[in-house]
């Protein structure tokens, strides 16, 4: 396989957290499809999924497509409170459709709290499903938890961030 078959991209989302409601506008605290007890979520024009708005650069970046604000703007009406399930489907039905397949994916959600550790399965299974277009399984995702030992806006709990990086290939 010749290196121009291969494509990497990365991706990277933060969202300020703060309280939910009635104390404040935070959404449910949502990651990798799944939701988490909270009592602070995100403030987001969608769903404020981290995890799956990171995919969905990195896959698109891969792919050598229009990132996520391009094909999801935030001053669309329709993308209000969306479930960015439909983000990351999107980005595997595009990069399929210019002919590229996942290889490989690596994902590092940094939260202070809730621990991921207990949903890790089911994100990466989330993952695997909405990714189906461009042959995402659960051997292909990895999906890792880290705190931020109490240093910045994510280590006092006021933010959460995602990177993840995606390898794709030519079919």
């Amino acid at each position: 396989m010749a290196c121009e078959d291969l494509r990497i991209g990365h991706g990277y989302d933060l969202h300020r957290l703060e309280a939910r409601p009635p104390g404040g506008v935070g959404r449910p605290l949502r990651v990798g499809g799944c939701d988490l007890e909270s009592e602070v979520g995100p403030i987001a024009h969608s769903d404020g999924d981290v995890l799956y708005h990171a995919v969905t650069d990195a896959i698109l970046s891969a792919a050598g497509l229009e990132d996520i604000g391009q094909m999801f703007p935030n001053s669309d009406p329709l993308n209000e409170g969306r479930d960015s399930t439909e983000f990351v489907e999107a980005a595997a039905v595009s990069a399929a459709a210019a002919g590229w397949e996942l290889v490989s994916l690596d994902c590092t959600v940094v939260l202070e709290r809730p621990r991921l550790a207990p949903l890790r399965t089911a994100m990466r299974s989330n993952l695997a499903g909405a990714l189906g277009a461009v042959g995402g399984s659960v051997e292909k995702i990895g999906v890792k938890g880290k705190s931020h030992e109490g240093v910045d806006a994510v280590g006092e709990g006021r933010a959460i961030e995602c990177h993840v990086v995606a390898l794709l290939r030519r079919r």
